[in-house]
C-alpha cells in the first residue's frame, strides 16, 4: 500500500501513535502508527524498527473481525503500512482489561489467587489512564462519579468488552493460541456513541502458543527484559512480524 492521504491538524501525540483530523470530514482521522515499544509508563522506551507497520496490520486485521461480528468500533480502513482511517472520537481516558486466565498484576494485587486461574466468565476491570499514579483500577461507580459515562454506558462497555475478547479468543483458538487478557478502549464519535477505539496490537494482548507461557508472543517479553540489547530487540521484532502475520490468518 502506498497511498499518501493529506493530513488535516495533528490532534493528539501518544508515546506510539499520532492522530490527525481529516481535512475534508470532521467525523474522521488519520491514526499513524510509530517505531516506539514502551513498558512501565514510558520509563522504558526503545525505536523498534517495523513496529509501526506490524501493529498497523495487527489492528486492522482485528477490527475487521471485530466488524463483521457487528461490534461497534471506531475503523474504517487501512490506508497504508502506518495509517488507518478512523472514526473521529474523543477517548475516556481509561483502559479496560478482560482476563481469562490470572497473570501479570492481577496475582500482585490478589496474592491469594493462583497463576493460571481461570475466569468464567470473563473478568473485566477498567483502569484509569495516569501514568502518574501508575493507572490505578477504578470501579463502575468511580467512572460513573468522575462523569466520563453514565451507568448504562459502563455496562455496556463491559458486556462489549467481553464480546470483543470472546471473537478473538476463538479466533486465536482456531490457530492453537490462547488469548490470556486484553486490553480495550473506548471513545465517543461525533454523536457521543461509545465505540471500541485506538490500537489493538502486540502491546493489547498476552498469547500463550497452546497455552504455553514460555512460548509468549507479546509484549511481555520486552517488559521482562533485565536490559534491552541489539539481539533483544531484533527477537521482539520477529515476534511482533509474527504477530502481524498471524492475524491475516484469523478467522471467526
Amino acid at each position: 500500500m502506498i497511498e499518501q492521504p493529506e493530513f488535516g491538524p495533528l490532534l493528539a501525540e501518544g508515546k506510539t501513535k499520532l492522530i490527525y483530523a481529516d481535512p475534508d470530514d470532521d467525523n474522521l482521522a488519520y491514526m499513524v502508527n510509530k517505531d516506539q515499544i514502551t513498558s512501565g509508563d514510558g520509563e522504558r522506551r526503545n525505536e523498534l524498527a517495523g513496529k509501526s507497520r506490524w501493529s498497523t496490520i495487527t489492528t486492522a486485521n482485528v477490527f475487521r473481525l471485530l466488524n463483521e461480528e457487528g461490534i461497534a468500533t471506531h475503523f474504517v480502513k487501512q490506508i497504508n503500512d502506518t495509517t488507518l482511517l478512523v472514526r473521529r472520537c474523543k477517548m475516556l481516558p481509561v483502559e479496560q482489561v478482560q482476563r481469562r486466565i490470572a497473570t501479570g498484576s492481577y496475582l500482585k494485587r490478589h496474592p491469594g489467587v493462583s497463576e493460571g486461574t481461570r475466569f468464567d466468565p470473563v473478568l473485566v476491570e477498567t483502569f484509569l489512564k495516569d501514568d502518574a499514579r501508575h493507572d490505578p483500577q477504578i470501579s463502575p461507580e468511580d467512572i460513573v462519579k468522575m462523569g466520563l459515562a453514565k451507568a448504562p454506558e459502563v455496562e455496556w462497555m463491559a458486556e462489549q468488552g467481553r464480546r470483543v475478547f470472546e471473537t478473538l479468543e476463538r479466533a486465536w483458538a482456531n490457530v492453537d493460541v490462547t488469548l490470556v487478557d486484553l486490553k480495550i478502549e473506548f471513545g465517543r464519535d461525533s454523536k457521543g456513541d461509545l465505540l471500541v477505539a485506538d490500537v489493538i496490537d502486540n502491546d493489547s494482548w498476552r498469547l500463550w502458543p497452546g497455552g504455553d507461557k514460555t512460548r509468549m508472543l507479546d509484549k511481555q517479553v520486552y517488559r521482562n527484559l533485565p536490559t534491552v540489547t541489539e539481539q533483544d530487540m531484533q527477537e521482539i521484532a520477529d515476534l511482533y512480524a509474527l504477530v502481524a502475520d498471524l492475524t491475516g490468518k484469523l478467522k471467526i
